[in-house]
């Protein structure tokens, strides 16, 4: 691809970036703390519709991210280069790794046991800075990397 194909790819990159960086923080300042305020009797219905749903808000942008992720490190556009692709990439693995190895268990166990919603929603909300910094950091790495590549 060459030209203003690729700088479309950084720009379609940034726009998944900062969606996703936003829907983290909402999901950070709001969502998870609201799991708290769930009523035990109903935390467990909450919780099992709460994964589906957010996986239809949360996948397609986690998909196109990704997508373009890699292709801009294996074709990285005008000046960029290929460390910052490699960073931003390297930080979406640590951001996806936490949110499969650390998230969704803590979702799992919301959707099993509401005896330990207490817990388990301060573990979310802790856990979840990682997800909040690595994908802020994302979307500022998506707008320098639109910025080399125009």
């Amino acid at each position: 691809m060459e030209g203003l194909a690729l700088v479309t790819v950084a720009i379609v990159h940034l726009v998944a970036a900062a969606y996703m960086a936003g829907v983290i923080w909402f999901v950070q300042v709001v969502h998870y703390p609201l799991f708290a305020l769930v009523p035990e009797s109903a935390s467990t219905a909450y919780a099992r519709e709460n994964q589906p749903r957010t996986a239809r808000v949360v996948g397609p942008a986690m998909l196109v991210e990704g997508v373009c992720a890699i292709w801009l490190f294996l074709d990285p556009p005008g000046d960029l280069g290929r460390v910052l692709p490699l960073v931003a990439g390297l930080l979406l693995a640590v951001v996806l790794g936490s949110t499969v190895i650390v998230q969704v268990p803590r979702h799992a166990r919301l959707a099993d046991d509401p005896s330990t919603v207490a817990e388990t929603v301060a573990s979310l909300v802790a856990g979840n800075w990682v997800r909040t910094v690595g994908w802020s950091l994302r979307a500022v790495l998506a707008a320098v990397m639109v910025a080399l590549a125009a």
